[in-house]
């Protein structure tokens, strides 16, 4: 069974009109959530890659089983204010407004390369937001990857305007 097939669909969540992706059906099937791990991991494990980070929630989840089959360290991108040590920040947009993500000062050194890990990508702000989190720190992003891409929303494109790689395991288009 594919991958796209284990993740739920939810209409008019949050708001009327959406389409939810809801990628928790796929992470409570043991196999479905291997596979998914596995398949990355293939992709990656020949790549020049130095770190994993993860963005909040759901990439933290599948960035360290992927940073742990790779056997790479794991950076959690956070929402402001959760880490407890000294950060960078960067803010990004969201359709109603602006949040922002921080990273230790001290998570990636100079030079190391980075593979950033979300769930999936729609806009694009959040994934944006961590990239220039992850070059403050002076680290290089190899490429950024996603269980999902949700084309219609124009992230995906707003990555590769940015010159960045990006690869994802499925897509729905609304």
């Amino acid at each position: 069974m594919p991958i796209k097939s284990r993740i739920r669909t939810i209409p008019h969540y949050p708001k009327p009109g959406v389409m939810f992706r809801d990628i928790t059906t796929l992470l409570k099937d043991a196999e479905g959530f291997s596979l998914a791990v596995e398949q990355l991991a293939r992709r990656y494990r020949d790549f020049p890659l130095d770190m994993v980070a993860g963005i909040e929630a759901r990439g933290f989840i599948l960035g360290s089983a992927l940073a742990f089959a790779l056997g790479k360290g794991f950076v959690p991108i956070r929402k402001r204010g959760k880490l407890p040590g000294r950060t960078l920040s960067a803010q990004y947009s969201l359709e109603y407004g602006v949040d922002s993500i921080e990273i230790h000062t001290d998570a990636i050194e100079a030079g190391q390369r980075v593979l950033l890990v979300d769930d999936l990508i729609a806009t694009g702000g959040t994934a944006l937001g961590a990239v220039e989190l992850i070059e403050q720190s002076c680290g290089i992003v190899q490429e950024c990857c996603f269980l999902v891409d949700l084309p219609d929303l124009g992230g995906a494109e707003r990555l590769r305007a940015r010159g960045l790689s990006l690869y994802a395991l499925t897509c729905f288009e609304e």
